[in-house]
């Protein structure tokens, strides 16, 4: 009998090559933060629609056009100096100034004058001597108590005029123009008699009579000139008292 050998099989072999074939892969770890990003969705940029232009707000009625403005600036010459500037330096550097923010812009300066140590605020003198038109002055009415009139040069009382001469009414008004200073004797005279000689000169008693018959005709209004004893004569403002004035300072001397 004759015995023919088979080939030998590797079961071992064929086992470890099925279980490679078939066992899983080995999973990639992968961090919190990586997941979080492949699981997020893609952001896209919003496109946002820009806002309209706002009309810009006019400072003016519809109708009109802003040509321009006016500043008016209060610095009298002792406030200037105190704060060490002089007026024409001031106009030039608000005129340089100007000139750099807009060099379209047209400029004109004009210094407003007032007699020597008149009184109020210095901004309101300079707005009523060149004239502007929000200083309304005040409207006499009939029986309003005393009207002193600096323009026709009268004084009313109620319906009647004070019969003033026309030296009694430069006194008078060289005194209303300084309201709320004292006046004294010897500047009336220098004021008022300039080219006098020594001789028709008159003295500081040729004042107070003066004085005394300006308030004679001023009636119930005399005290509106009062006596500073030692001093001179001083004019305050009240409210049965009106002056009228327009354009520049009627006072001349």
């Amino acid at each position: 009998m004759t015995l023919t050998a088979l080939p030998t099989r590797r079961p071992s072999t064929l086992r470890t090559q099925g279980a490679t074939a078939l066992a899983p892969r080995p999973a990639i770890a992968i961090d919190a933060p990586a997941r979080a990003r492949i699981a997020a969705p893609v952001a896209r940029p919003v496109r946002v629609a820009p806002e309209a232009a706002k009309p810009a707000v006019r400072a003016v009625p519809d109708g009109t056009e802003a040509r321009g403005f006016v500043l008016y600036v209060g610095l009298g010459e002792g406030a200037a100096a105190a704060d060490r500037i002089e007026l024409a330096r001031l106009v030039a550097e608000l005129r340089t100034l100007t000139s750099r923010l807009a060099p379209s812009a047209e400029t004109h300066a004009a210094v407003a004058l007032a007699p020597a140590g008149a009184g109020g605020r210095d901004v309101d003198v300079v707005r009523r001597a060149l004239q502007d038109p929000a200083v309304q002055q005040p409207v006499a009415e009939p029986d309003s108590g005393i009207v002193i009139d600096l323009t026709r040069k009268r004084v009313a009382i109620g319906d009647d005029i004070a019969p003033l001469t026309y030296k009694e009414f430069e006194l008078l008004q060289h005194i209303v123009l300084r309201e709320g200073s004292t006046v004294g004797r010897e500047t009336i005279i220098d004021a008022l008699w300039p080219d006098e000689a020594d001789a028709g000169r008159p003295n500081e008693r040729t004042i107070d009579v003066h004085v005394r018959r300006l308030r004679a005709k001023l009636g119930d209004y005399a005290e509106i000139i009062r006596t500073v004893r030692g001093s001179g004569y001083r004019f305050d403002r009240h409210a049965d008292v009106t002056v009228l004035a327009t354009g520049p300072s009627p006072d001349r001397v």
